[in-house]
């Protein structure tokens, strides 16, 4: 079979045509390509310098977020011994009131306490009372009498006059309280004055 060469022509042109496309889309492949990857270049540049900031700002929140709690939990503490302590200096004071009290009962003569002397003995009961209450209002706010006699020697609790041996006690120990010591909520506000048994 002859082919015209007219269509001949038109087979060779559409040919021609077809190779061009395929050339114009492998060419503009090649130009989207070459774009893309600098601009992927570019927005991967721009990417992790966000995550670095976003990092930084990440890391410094969690540092601000601790500081905070610190602060909060420093001054929570400083409130609440506040609380407790503010009345140390008070106490403190109020401690020599104590020991005049209870000097004043211990110098009375029991011997002398008869309802023949009623106002000796009125007296001494209402010294006894008013004592008896003072270390009720202590008791309340947190305040409690150390009177260790036969108890170890504690430094933090204790403070000793001297030191002499004595038979049948053991060394280290205290044998005499000179004066009553007090804690507040635990805290040592007066050691107590002893004496402590040492070795012969």
């Amino acid at each position: 079979l002859r082919t015209s060469p007219r269509l001949l022509c038109v087979a060779t042109q559409q040919k021609n045509t077809g190779q061009n496309l395929e050339e114009d889309q492998s060419q503009s492949q090649n130009e989207q390509k070459v774009e893309p990857s600098s601009a992927e270049k570019l927005l991967t540049e721009e990417k992790a310098k966000l995550e670095e900031q976003l990092k930084e700002v990440t890391d410094k929140y969690k540092r601000a977020l601790a500081d905070a709690e610190n602060v909060r939990q420093r001054s929570q503490k400083l409130v609440e011994e506040a609380k407790l302590y503010g009345i140390q200096s008070f106490c403190k004071d109020l401690l020599e009131v104590a020991d005049i009290l209870e000097k004043a009962t211990e110098s009375v003569p029991k011997e002398e306490i008869k309802d023949e002397n009623p106002h000796l003995k009125s007296l001494y009961e209402g010294l006894v009372m008013t004592e008896v209450q003072i270390q009720k209002v202590f008791k309340k706010h947190g305040l409690l009498r150390l009177n260790p006699v036969g108890a170890k020697f504690d430094p933090y609790e204790h403070e000793a006059l001297f030191h002499a041996p004595m038979e049948g006690k053991e060394p280290g120990t205290i044998a005499l309280v000179s004066k009553i010591g007090y804690k507040l909520h635990g805290r040592t506000l007066r050691p107590a004055l002893v004496g402590v048994v040492k070795d012969a």
